[in-house]
C-alpha cells in the first residue's frame, strides 16, 4: 500500500462517518413532533419515511420529509466530491446506511428511496432521470409505488454501468440490495397480491 493509499483510509472512514450521522437525522420524526403530531412511529408502518408521515393526513409535512431525507443523501455526497469520488462514495453510502439504521433510533430507521434519490441526484442526474421515468411508467401503470421503486432502482446500476459510471454503479448495486432488503414485507406482499394500490382506500 503506498503512502498516498494509506493516507486515504482515514478519509474515507471520515466520509463514511460523516455520511451517516446526516443520513441518520429522523426528519419524518423531527417534523410530526414539531407539528404536535406525536411519535410516527406509533401509526402506520411505524417508519419514520414520508409514506407513514403521509398517513398523519399532512401533505405539507411528507413533502417536508421526502425533500429532508433525500437533500441528507446530496449534502453528504456533495461535501465528499469536495476532494475526491471515492470520499463522496463513501459519504453517500454513509447517509443510505444512516437512514436505514439511525444509531438514535435503535438502529430502525426508513426504507431509503428518498435518500437513494438524494445520493443518485449528485452522482448522476441522468441516471435520477431514468429511475424517475421507470418509477413514472410503472407507478401509473400498474399503480404499485413499492414495486415501481424496487424496479427502478434494480435498474440503477445497469444506468449507471452504460453511462460509463462503473464505481457509482456499483455503489448503487449495493444501495439497491439493501432498498430490497428493507422492501422484504412488501414484496411479500406483492407476491400474495395483498399489497396496497397508489389511490386505494381503506
Amino acid at each position: 500500500m503506498t503512502y498516498a493509499e494509506a493516507a486515504s483510509v482515514p478519509m474515507l472512514c471520515a466520509s463514511l462517518a460523516g455520511g451517516y450521522l446526516l443520513g441518520s437525522i429522523p426528519f419524518g420524526l423531527i417534523f410530526t413532533r414539531l407539528a404536535g403530531l406525536g411519535d410516527v412511529r406509533a401509526i402506520g408502518s411505524g417508519n419514520i419515511g414520508a409514506t407513514n408521515v403521509l398517513r398523519t393526513g399532512r401533505k405539507g409535512l411528507a413533502a417536508a420529509t421526502l425533500v429532508g431525507d433525500a437533500l441528507k443523501g446530496t449534502v453528504a455526497v456533495l461535501i465528499g466530491l469536495r476532494f475526491n469520488l471515492e470520499p463522496a462514495l463513501a459519504a453517500g453510502l454513509g447517509a443510505f446506511l444512516g437512514h436505514l439504521f439511525p444509531v438514535w433510533l435503535g438502529f430502525k430507521g426508513g426504507k431509503g428511496v428518498a435518500t437513494f434519490l438524494g445520493v443518485l441526484l449528485a452522482l448522476s442526474p441522468v441516471a435520477l432521470a431514468a429511475f424517475a421515468a421507470i418509477w413514472l411508467g410503472l407507478a401509473f401503470g400498474l399503480r404499485y409505488s413499492s414495486l415501481a421503486a424496487l424496479a427502478a432502482s434494480a435498474a440503477t446500476p445497469v444506468v449507471l454501468w452504460v453511462l460509463g459510471q462503473p464505481g457509482v454503479a456499483w455503489l448503487f448495486l449495493l444501495l439497491a440490495a439493501l432498498l430490497w432488503w428493507k422492501h422484504a414485507p412488501n414484496i411479500r406482499r406483492l407476491r400474495a397480491g395483498t399489497e396496497g394500490r397508489i389511490g386505494q382506500k381503506g
